[in-house]
């Protein structure tokens, strides 16, 4: 048997990583400036994280929903303390689609509407009604085609939101806290408070997608708190777990939980718990957040002094550089030749998401790398 090919790959195999480095089957030390789509938060290889698995994993791994698990609720409420909505409901999942799953549907559910808006240029999942409300039609195939979905802009026009919310009855609004797929692309905090109040005003779910912008990548535990709300349902995944398959839903005291309308097999399983306490008491314990708002803060001021740059976009430790050309070529000398990880959006913009421990000296280091690439 082999692999479906549905991945290009770079021909680097890691084998071992700590903190902000990977090393490869070689013994090369990569500079690590994506974290693996912004799955570690902590830092590779923890050592609190690591011993919490492995004792987890020596006194039971997984058993179903179907009993009580305490591990749950020591994590919700740890959670809820950590993001600052400890009066939130908590639903575990494993992977960021499943959570946008789940969230589109609870919201139907709650108000019997179907109707979607979401906005350009965004991602949410790769699952079936994930894959709708992302904005690429090649992620579709034809048996995602049934669901009402209507795109807006982002940003620029919150009254064609409006007059969509009040002419029709949409069941959710979904959007990111920060766009990642579509350029770190930031919503304005007017706009996003302005989305809050019409969602209110007509019944409409409003679901905040923070599955790469949340578990204080920003510089806050969720990027919209930048602007002050508190949306219906917020999705979680990426670093909640710094690598093991994990995911949730954070719900508004408004919804009622149902017997039967959401359900999973592996949603919430010991050793995910044991993998989320772990990454939130690191978080809380190595000030985490406020690092990425401190040594993100630094590296969008620098690489904005830069004369190549067209555009740096973001917060916290989840920046966009965008240039006026293709970045290809720059891309591939920053990896294997200044060997230093990194992520693209479409192929004028280099992403990037370090681990939240990252330190000033690293990000000193990245700068001095980056500069002997670009042109």
């Amino acid at each position: 048997m082999k692999l479906f090919d549905v991945y290009p790959r770079w021909q680097i195999e890691p084998v071992r990583a700590q903190g902000c480095k990977i090393y490869d089957k070689d013994g090369v030390e990569y500079l690590d400036f994506y974290g693996g789509h912004a799955v570690i938060s902590i830092g590779h290889s923890h050592p609190y994280y690591v011993e919490a698995l492995s004792k987890q994993l020596k006194r039971i791994g997984f058993y179903s929903n179907a009993v009580l698990n305490s591990l749950q609720n020591e994590y919700a409420e740890k959670l809820g303390e950590l993001s600052g909505y400890p009066d939130y409901s908590l639903f575990m999942a494993n992977s960021g689609a499943e959570a946008t799953e789940n969230a589109l549907k609870l919201a139907a559910f709650h108000n019997s509407r179907k109707r979607i808006v979401a906005f350009r240029n965004a991602f949410h999942g790769r699952t079936s009604a994930a894959v709708q409300v992302t904005d690429n039609n090649k992620y579709k195939s034809p048996i995602n085609e049934e669901m009402d979905v209507v795109f807006l802009p982002l940003n620029n026009n919150i009254e064609l939101v409006k007059e969509m919310l009040f002419q029709e009855k949409v069941s959710s609004v979904i959007i990111e806290g920060i766009q990642g797929i579509g350029g770190i692309q930031v919503p304005n905090p007017v706009f996003l408070q302005k989305l809050s109040e019409l969602c209110e005003e007509t019944g409409t779910v409003l679901i905040l997608d923070e599955i790469q912008s949340g578990y204080g990548r920003s510089g806050k535990f969720f990027a919209h708190q930048y602007a002050g709300i508190s949306p219906d349902i917020i999705t979680i995944a990426k670093g909640m777990g710094n690598g093991f398959p994990v995911s949730g839903m954070l719900i508004a005291p408004k919804f009622e939980a149902v017997h039967g309308q959401l359900g999973t097999t592996f949603g919430g399983n010991h050793l995910a718990c044991a993998a989320a306490i772990a990454v939130a008491d690191v978080i809380k314990a190595e000030n985490l957040v406020e690092n990425a708002a401190k040594v993100g803060a630094f590296l969008i001021g620098e690489l904005k002094k830069l004369p190549q740059i067209k555009e740096v976009r973001g917060h916290g430790l989840m920046i966009g550089v965008e240039f006026e050309n293709p970045i290809k070529s720059m891309r591939d000398k920053l990896l294997f030749e200044e060997k230093v990880f990194t992520g693209v959006t479409g192929t004028h913009v280099f992403r990037l998401l370090p681990p939240l421990c990252l330190t000033m000296e690293e990000a000193k280091e990245f700068l001095r790398r980056f500069k002997k690439v670009i042109v």
